[in-house]
């Protein structure tokens, strides 16, 4: 399953989404988590699902390939679930048995923060799976760059984000092939009580951190072999261009932003 997260993955494709201007991705993403909490009945979340939806539908990626990538993080949308079922007791009682009693409230927050749950990391994940680490580097430090005034390390800041991005894929695919290589040894992770396996992690934490620091020492004698020396006097290849699609969605989603407004009454 760990080999499908797709959160930090590049899929290469001439959609408008892969068009746009990272710059107007990462100011799209920014913007829609401070959106996404406008939302607070029925139909504001069926204006975001929609939204969603549609971003989803212009990025060209298939569904079900998202939908692979998504299994992983169902168990968390589902425990938010649960949580706010079994631990908000506000409105009236639609459910009882014994000492399980599910209120009303409980079931709409339940609802409602797990599909924002889902929508967020939906919409961030088409920023990752839309555009490459270069492009995600080069759009956050134009972003930041006013805050070098203040000597803020910016070129800095956005190349750690960047590459922390493109390893979470890579440490995926390596704790899964440490799990099979310990399962084949006989090591239960799915099966037994919770006391054996989370007994069972310590054994797979430990190569991973090995790996882990391997791989950043060989990007840092790779970096340090191609002269890098910071952000200071360097140039860039590739120049970001702002485009009217770029224009347009940021209208977009100020529309979308407006009509929940209207509707959270």
């Amino acid at each position: 399953m760990m080999e499908k997260m797709i959160f930090g993955r590049y899929v290469p494709g001439d959609s408008i989404l892969h068009r746009m201007d990272p710059r107007s991705k990462l100011i799209i993403v920014f913007l829609f988590v401070i959106v996404v909490f406008i939302a607070n009945n029925v139909v504001t979340y069926g204006v975001l699902a929609a939204y969603t939806l549609i971003m989803v539908g212009l990025s060209r990626i298939p569904l079900r390939f998202l939908y692979g990538g998504l299994k992983p993080v169902f168990f968390l949308v589902i425990f938010t679930f649960l949580l706010h079922i079994f631990m908000t007791k506000e409105g009236d009682v639609i459910f009882e048995l014994g000492w399980l009693q599910i209120y009303e409230e409980g079931l709409r927050q339940g609802i409602f923060i797990s599909l924002r749950f889902l929508l967020l990391i939906l919409i961030t994940s088409l920023l990752t799976l839309t555009t490459t680490p270069i492009e995600i580097t080069d759009g956050l430090e134009t972003l930041l760059n006013p805050l070098k005034k203040f000597k803020f390390p910016v070129h800095e800041l956005a190349l750690m984000m960047s590459i922390s991005l493109r390893f979470i894929p890579t440490l995926m695919q390596e704790t899964d092939k440490i799990m099979k290589a310990q399962t084949a040894r006989g090591v239960e992770y799915n099966s037994g009580p919770i006391k054996d396996r989370i007994k069972a992690i310590v054994p797979l934490l430990i190569p991973l951190f090995i790996s882990s620091f391997k791989r950043a020492e060989e990007l840092a004698v790779a970096m340090e072999a191609r002269g890098y020396k910071g952000g200071e006097g360097r140039t860039k290849y590739r120049q970001l261009t702002w485009g009217m699609p770029d224009t347009i969605m940021i209208l977009f989603l100020a529309a979308v932003t407006i009509l929940l407004i209207v509707l959270r009454g």
